[in-house]
């Protein structure tokens, strides 16, 4: 369980820093959170069914 944790701490931090509110983000739109926020909804789902 601790490693799912870690896991999802990890891409929350990944998600809030390519968002395109940010100077050096600013360009490439809303693809690198949009990927992200797919991994973690993806992520939070295997941990909630047992299979992470």
């Amino acid at each position: 369980m601790p490693l799912t944790t870690i896991l999802i701490i990890i891409l929350i931090l990944a998600l809030i820093g390519v968002l395109p509110t940010w100077g050096h983000s600013r360009s490439w739109g809303y693809g690198p959170s949009g990927i992200l926020g797919v991994l973690l909804v993806i992520l939070i789902i295997l941990a909630l069914t047992g299979r992470l």
